[in-house]
């Protein structure tokens, strides 16, 4: 493949992000199984699988894809890319929820990474965490001691997960839990891929005071098969634009305090 087409598909949708985590993770993916997860055409799924293949992302193979050995962490780092500024907004506007002499713990993902960074200047700070770019980031910051799981590195993003992480984080009781999910369903589902990466999850909020979940709007239009549980398990939802009418209900029924984040001079909302 020339250079020009190399870089002519370097965006990928939502649905083609997570193709790329499940065939990272299944090492193959077909088209059939696919179509019937996120709920569209064989079609659609040869059109997405076509683009990831041309992009050398994936490599096609009869009836669907797989994953190349030599490729690594493209499917964490393309997620990194998504709703990047949305993001930042988000950890700017949860940070501001969390006061200096506080105790937290957050779990994997590219916007409990985002909030990290946000933290830095905060002192007083204990900070619990699975996720080894969390611990990286808030690692060396003078106002932060930083306790780190045990458990098995999941190579693509320094999740730390397994029986040991989910009996670390349930030695502790913090003032806050900072959870990010992959998905969000119009009933209210939160949703990721990995059962292990779940239960450790669970435990993260069981043992927090007040719950604070970060999620772009993008999580409203993807599709996970995991339940971690309901948003009526969180005290506080930010996010970066107005959620779905459905889910402003549900928030709203459950007492959820929703946080819209918009540039430095956002005003808060609670529909």
């Amino acid at each position: 493949m020339d250079n020009e087409k190399r870089s002519s598909v370097t965006h990928f949708t939502p649905r083609q992000v997570d193709i790329l985590s499940l065939a990272k993770r299944e090492g193959r993916v077909d088209v059939e199984g696919l179509a019937v997860q996120f709920d569209v055409t064989p079609q659609t799924i040869r059109k997405d699988l076509n683009e990831l293949c041309e992009s050398e992302r994936l490599s096609r193979v009869h009836g669907g894809a797989v994953f190349p050995s030599h490729t690594v962490n493209l499917a964490w780092q393309s997620r990194r890319g998504l709703a990047s500024e949305g993001k930042r907004r988000i950890a700017r506007m949860a940070a501001r929820l969390i006061p200096d002499n506080s105790s937290l713990i957050l779990n994997i993902g590219t916007t409990t990474e985002a909030v990290a960074h946000e933290l830095l200047r905060h002192e007083r700070l204990m900070v619990v965490t699975n996720n080894l770019n969390v611990a990286a980031i808030l690692g060396e910051a003078p106002g932060a001691e930083v306790a780190i799981s045990g458990g098995m590195v999941r190579k693509s993003d320094g999740a730390l997960l397994g029986a040991a992480a989910v009996d670390f984080v349930r030695q502790f009781k913090v003032d806050f839990a900072v959870i990010g999910v992959s998905a969000i369903d119009e009933e209210g589902v939160l949703l990721d891929f990995d059962y292990r990466e779940v239960r450790v999850s669970k435990a993260i909020l069981e043992q927090a005071r007040q719950k604070i979940l970060v999620a772009d709007a993008m999580k409203f239009e993807r599709r996970a098969p995991v339940q971690i549980g309901q948003l009526d398990d969180v005290d506080i939802f930010v996010t970066d634009r107005s959620p779905p009418d459905t889910i402003c209900d549900i928030c709203r029924e459950a007492k959820v305090e929703v946080l819209i984040a918009g540039d430095d001079r956002s005003e808060e909302n609670n529909p």
